[in-house]
């Protein structure tokens, strides 16, 4: 079924890849078909599996209410998020160019996303089109896969240790030396955002910010937002 859908994608477009994944809001994602080579299957799929998906702007879209049934990827994120750690880490390597996704909500928990990849050039307006004229189609499918998937392996919400140990290690990055406010202004830079944007995000006073991420900086012992990335994957790694 899942081929069939990437067929019908074929048709459409041309890409390079695509991705079809179960975003759930208390518990790790899983992958329900993908065709990434062995390579880029290890490097995008089990790394990121392993914590960085918590930083995915993806990801944020697919557990928040309300979100688009189709979106380019690159209008959806934070408007730094180009410049974070995180993308060079995890996105750039992929070396897409451009990317549309797909997202069908099936519960309260867990939204589908089909992520489809091009990496020679921008999709088309006309492109654009063609993949809004088949979206109906797209989502149907998505839903009837995740409905064999379910079948299959019997997968049902529960809790997931690992999700929970992961996401109370984000909350709390930074806990032992920093105030509440410096630690949700490190996860907003952590997810992207601009001194500009976090004001925004915070509503706080322009230049405050600045002050808060001096402050985080010196009782991390830290001097970049790489160094700062590096810390909270160092967290991941000892969980």
């Amino acid at each position: 079924m899942a081929r069939s859908l990437t067929s019908a994608i074929d048709v459409a477009v041309n890409h390079e890849g695509t991705c079809l994944i179960a975003f759930h809001k208390d518990a790790r994602p899983d992958v329900l078909h993908h065709t990434l080579e062995p390579a880029g299957r290890k490097h995008y799929l089990e790394r990121y599996l392993d914590g960085p998906y918590l930083l995915d702007p993806l990801y944020q879209l697919a557990i928040q209410r309300g979100q688009p049934n189709l979106c380019r990827f690159r209008e959806a994120v934070p408007d730094r998020f180009r410049s974070s750690e995180y993308y060079r880490q995890y996105c750039e390597r992929t070396h897409l160019l451009d990317e549309i996704d797909y997202l069908a909500r099936v519960s309260t928990r867990t939204t589908i996303v089909l992520v489809v990849g091009r990496r020679d050039r921008m999709f088309t307006r006309a492109e654009l089109g063609r993949l809004r004229l088949i979206e109906p189609m797209v989502l149907a499918s998505m839903r009837e896969i995740w409905k064999a998937w379910l079948e299959r392996t019997g997968n049902v919400s529960g809790v997931d240790n690992v999700h929970a140990r992961l996401t109370t290690c984000f909350d709390n990055f930074g806990q032992k030396k920093l105030t509440k406010r410096e630690r949700k202004i490190s996860q907003l830079l952590l997810h992207g955002h601009s001194l500009k944007s976090v004001e925004k995000e915070l509503k706080i006073a322009p230049g405050t910010v600045m002050v808060h991420k001096r402050n985080l900086f010196a009782k991390l012992e830290i001097s970049s937002q790489n160094e700062l990335f590096s810390l909270f994957i160092d967290d991941l790694k000892s969980l």
